[in-house]
């Protein structure tokens, strides 16, 4: 079993650590309201159960080129740049910064849209007996309809059901 201390240090030196080398994905600045100040908006929390060990799954997630099989929501052709990760999308090409590799589940990601429009996508992937369950987190955009936000959450869910049929083959 693992010390309080230890559990700590291996936050701080994994998902913490990453913030201070510039390579988190976390992005405070992703949810702000126009006046460039932080701002509470409505969020989803959307989630599918996959029947395969939390290792398979994660180590399947962990690796960004394996996006383009099922996360279309995000672009398509998601490739390597000297500067990170690119996906090309319907309205051009976004930047995505990927959280690190770490051992807690957490695939966050921010999308930097060819506007500079930056959007913030948790993800946790957590262990639910010999399976695992993913949890993605949609947050409403300023100005979106109830109808988009609904759209949005279902364009996910699907997404989401991509992926598990994937990992369940």
């Amino acid at each position: 079993m693992l010390k309080p201390q230890r559990i700590v240090a291996a936050l701080a030196a994994g998902v913490l650590g990453s913030a201070f080398f510039g390579t988190n994905a976390v992005d405070a600045s992703a949810q702000n309201n126009t006046a460039g100040k932080p701002e509470t908006v409505e969020a989803r929390t959307i989630t599918v159960r996959i029947d395969r060990p939390f290792a398979t799954v994660f180590d399947f997630l962990a690796t960004p080129p394996n996006w383009n099989r099922w996360a279309f929501g995000l672009g398509k052709n998601i490739r390597r740049s000297k500067d990170g990760w690119i996906a090309d999308s319907g309205g051009g090409s976004a930047k995505v910064r990927f959280t690190p590799r770490n051992n807690f589940g957490v695939a966050d990601h921010t999308v930097i849209r060819s506007s500079g429009q930056r959007v913030y996508v948790p993800m946790r992937l957590i262990v639910n007996g010999s399976g695992c369950e993913l949890l993605f987190t949609l947050f409403r955009e300023p100005n979106m309809s109830d109808t988009q936000f609904d759209s949005d959450a279902e364009f996910v869910q699907r997404d989401l059901n991509r992926l598990k049929s994937l990992m369940e083959k």
